[in-house]
This record gives C-alpha cells, structure tokens and sequence, in this order.
C-alpha cells in the first residue's frame, strides 16, 4: 500500500514520511532528496538552472540512485553519499530551480516509480499524488503557512549554529512556491481525492498520527475488498 504525501517547503513532509513509514513497515523515499542530489551535481559543474541546453547535455552524467542502511535513506550521486551536502539553501533552491525542466523530472520519476513497483513506499514530494503515483491508496496534501514554516527552518538552522535572516527565508519559500506551483511541468497542486491536514497548530505526533488514523483506515477498506 503505497503512501503519498504532498505539499509545499518547509511543510515537515519529510519528518512525518519517516515516522509513518516506520510504523507502517513500508520504505520512506525522500524525492526532494533525490532532486536535490541533482542540484549538488549542477551546481559542482557550475552549470546555471537557466542553461537548460547545459543541464539536458550533462543530465545523463548524473546517476542517482537510493538505498537504506541501517533504517536511514542514502542518497548517492554518481557513487557517492552526499547526504551531508543537500541540506543547504543553495541546493534547495537550485533544487527548485532544476525542477520546472521537463527532462530532469522525467529522469527522476522514472527512479522513483520504479521503487514503488517493487515495494510499499511513503513517498514525499511535489508531485506524487498526481503524477509520480495517481493510484497510490491514501494521498496527503500536507501544508502550513509561510510564517511557519520558515520560523521552523530558522530554528533548523540555528540549531546547526548557521546564521540566518528569518525574513529572507520566508521570501526564499513565497518565492519557491510560487515557482513550483507555476511551473509548466507537474506543478505543486492538491490530488482531488487528497487528504488536506494544516501542520500550522499541530505537533509532528499529531499529524502522523492523523496519517496513520488514515492508512489503517485504507487498509482496513482494502482488505475488506
């Protein structure tokens, strides 16, 4: 029974995709992660987001692949582990950037339905719930105000001890937004049969519980039928 959440930066797609997938026994596939694995190989190229012909020249240059160790996702980009370079907001915002390109989605989300064929995936992202997996059996459309979510990623990293202007965060995701619901190429938008949930007023337990509340509901109809 695949899971798939949706939503916008900075909603906590990712925190609550692992602790459902730990309880429901199914396999987190981070797919920002995987986009932003592409966004270090760009940008270590220099290559601009803009210079669509240099990114479809080199994109076949670039293999990501995932794998689990130890119960935590590793990305490697052409053979490495670069788990510990994709946190940045350069990356991000390259990742943000490369997104819209047609070609690097469709790279990617061959990677990405191929895992959910051959396993039970929560799965988080952008777009999974319309494009990547349309029959996935509970869509979550998980949001919070900008406001929000960037006081969360401030705290984030004032937690690593980096320095940051929370006023330059919260235009940092309007503007990533914007750009991802806007974008030609699946655009970040609600699954008509998604579950809304507003992160804004809840802790993470509550939202994942919330989740859980669902899958076992899904399951329960699924095994009915």
């Amino acid at each position: 029974m695949n899971i798939a959440i949706d939503g916008p930066a900075g909603a906590g797609k990712s925190t609550i995709a692992k602790i459902v997938a730990s309880k429901t026994g199914n396999i987190y596939v981070d797919t920002g992660a995987m986009y932003r694995a592409m966004a270090v190989f760009f940008i270590s190229k220099g290559i601009d987001a803009d210079d669509t012909e240099a990114v479809e020249a080199n994109l076949n240059d670039a293999n990501v692949t995932i794998r689990h160790e130890g119960g935590e996702q590793v990305v490697i980009l052409n053979g490495e582990n670069v788990n510990g370079k994709l946190r940045t907001e350069e990356v991000g915002n390259m990742a943000s950037r490369i997104s819209v390109i047609a070609s690097v989605r469709r790279k990617l989300v061959d990677l990405q339905r191929d895992l959910a064929r051959t396993t039970d995936v929560v799965m988080d992202g952008r777009d999974i719930g319309t494009v990547v997996l349309p029959d996935a059996k509970l869509k979550i459309f998980l949001t919070a105000g900008a406001d929000v979510r960037a006081e969360r990623r401030f705290k984030e990293l004032a937690a690593k001890g980096i320095e940051a202007d929370i006023k330059q965060i919260e235009a940092d995701i309007i503007e990533r937004d914007n750009r991802d619901m806007n974008r030609s190429e699946s655009p970040l938008k609600q699954a008509p049969d998604a579950v809304v949930i507003d992160s804004s007023y809840m802790t993470i337990d509550e939202v994942a519980d919330k989740i859980l509340g669902l899958a076992e509901e899904r399951r329960e109809k699924q095994n009915a039928g």
